[in-house]
């Protein structure tokens, strides 16, 4: 039987995330509040939204870097060790436009066979939006201002500082989306 939502997700990104790395943790947490404010916008897919937006950054624990790309790390354990639902391990492996950070490190046609993208752009945004207007304090921000601290963190000509340059107008364009959204179906983001 294919898990969905609930304690076992958080409590397991809090034994992988909360004492090695407890920055990426409050992001994660973070993450997971903004996805459940989305819940309304989202209907019968918030329980897989709030679930991936607590696993989409435990391909970062070290006893989970293997190849040192996050997405496909956790991607790969949660496929392989927990029954999780294919879709929420399809949303951990290409969130946040992940498929452009795979081609920066030479993964682009690993991470495509493995875990193919998702065919549903709301719920897809959506994660792209809770990851992109939170800080790694787990606080709300921009769009623009996150992009601006992940430059500044990792440097404009790192794997990284390149992909995020590429994935700009993507994931500026997903959030604008998201909005769009929840105004439409008057829904609150909050701040």
């Amino acid at each position: 039987m294919e898990k969905t939502g609930g304690d076992w997700a958080y409590a397991l990104a809090n034994g992988l995330l909360r004492e090695s790395l407890p920055r990426r943790w409050a992001h994660t947490k973070g993450v997971a509040l903004c996805a459940r404010r989305l819940a309304p916008l989202v209907g019968g897919n918030a329980v897989a939204l709030e679930t991936a937006a607590v696993l989409h950054d435990i391909g970062y624990a070290p006893a989970l870097a293997h190849t040192g790309f996050h997405p496909l790390d956790g991607a790969r354990y949660l496929r392989d060790s927990t029954g999780v639902q294919e879709r929420v391990v399809r949303l951990v492996a290409n969130h946040t436009y992940a498929l452009l950070e795979a081609e920066e490190r030479g993964l682009r046609d690993e991470l495509a066979a493995e875990f193919p993208l998702l065919n549903d752009p709301l719920l897809v945004d959506a994660l792209v939006y809770c990851d992109m207007t939170t800080t790694p304090d787990g606080l709300r921000t921009t769009s623009e201002e996150r992009l601006r601290e992940i430059l500044g963190r990792y440097g404009e000509d790192s794997v990284v500082g390149r992909f995020i340059r590429r994935a700009a107008p993507h994931i500026h364009a997903s959030v604008d989306r998201v909005r769009a959204a929840a105004a439409e179906a008057g829904v609150q983001l909050g701040t």
